[in-house]
């Protein structure tokens, strides 16, 4: 596998966010952006962000017509008199939800074939819905005065050989955050050396993005309050509160304990959901921890997912707090 770094990479990455698909969406409806939790999670990694200024006036950076206007929204008349604002480094990569899945399961992408024109036309397809993802989410974190460039795995030069990370050029990564901006990367339809194309997923994305850039700690944004047990909607089900990994890369629940799992947590995928869901979501979190660092999965747009952000919960776990840590059974 080759993974491309610049020498003069940053080694001060204080947190890789994780704003699951389900969260950022409105998963049952096609290609609907959820408005209300974006915006909420975009005010939250501003806070989590921001040194010692969080209370700052915000300087938009979308400099762009919006829905229902007439005229291109500006703050360049507020910077002469703004202060630098100094944020400590994240990087954020995003999931599809309801943007790319439909494209994906409809034509097969995930499963390769380029030679067949459905498969070729469904990869253009879910690239075009995952890129104009990309773009609103990087356009709502601007709104926040978070400097974000969005950048697509496929254009970056990331490809898979039997769906697994082949090569991945970070080194425009490492520019970009040295520069003082925020990454914002996302699961892409990309080529594979093996099966002609797959789906990159936001979740393998941030595994690599882990082992190479070494960040204090990973958050996952979910729609759910972490890892249950078994679905949570069914009836039930156990929140898991701590989940310890060992040297080999096992996992097990360590909080709660539970008679009735051995390592073994039941999850559900979605119909057109090519990138393995929760399944996935654990074991690259597992991978994630087995280096080192802690993996907090939580809901997004919660008081919760606030203090996982901010890294209250590096030294210590409130008993109030709701979500999942994943971390290094020492």
């Amino acid at each position: 596998m080759e993974l491309n770094l610049s020498e003069s990479s940053t080694r001060s990455i204080r947190c890789i966010v994780k704003l699951g698909g389900a969260a950022i969406t409105k998963k049952n409806e096609l290609e609907e952006i959820h408005d209300k939790n974006l915006e909420t999670m975009a005010c939250q990694l501003r806070q989590a962000m921001m040194k010692g200024s969080a209370s700052s006036k915000v300087i938009g950076m979308d400099w762009s017509k919006r829905p229902g206007s007439s005229e291109i929204a500006c703050d360049v008349d507020d910077l002469g008199d703004q202060d630098s604002s100094e944020f400590s480094k994240f990087v954020v990569v995003h999931g599809a939800g309801s943007f790319g899945h439909f494209q994906a399961s409809r034509s097969g992408v995930h499963k390769g074939g380029l030679e067949k024109p459905i498969v070729k036309a469904g990869f253009v397809a879910t690239r075009i819905s995952v890129t104009n993802l990309n773009l609103e989410i990087v356009r709502a974190l601007a709104r926040e005065g978070i400097p974000t460039i969005g950048m697509s795995p496929f254009s970056c030069g990331w490809t898979t050989s039997k769906r697994d990370v082949a090569s991945a050029d970070l080194s425009t990564v490492a520019k970009t955050i040295d520069s003082g901006f925020v990454p914002v990367l996302h699961g892409d339809a990309v080529l594979d050396n093996m099966l002609g194309c797959t789906i990159l997923s936001g979740d393998v994305i941030i595994r690599h993005l882990a082992d190479h850039l070494k960040p204090e700690y990973v958050v996952f944004l979910t729609d759910v309050h972490g890892v249950y047990d078994r679905p949570p909607s069914e009836i039930d089900a156990v929140p898991l509160k701590e989940i310890a990994v060992a040297e080999d890369g096992s996992w097990k629940v360590v909080n709660p304990v539970l008679d009735h799992t051995n390592n073994k947590v039941q999850t559900s995928v979605a119909a057109h959901d090519t990138t393995g869901g929760m399944e996935t979501k654990i074991s690259e979190a597992a991978m994630i921890a087995k280096l080192g660092i802690d993996v907090y999965i939580v809901k997004a747009a919660t008081p919760h997912s606030q203090r996982a952000l901010n890294g209250e919960l590096r030294e210590s776990v409130p008993d109030d707090w709701l979500g999942t840590i994943i971390r290094f059974s020492k």
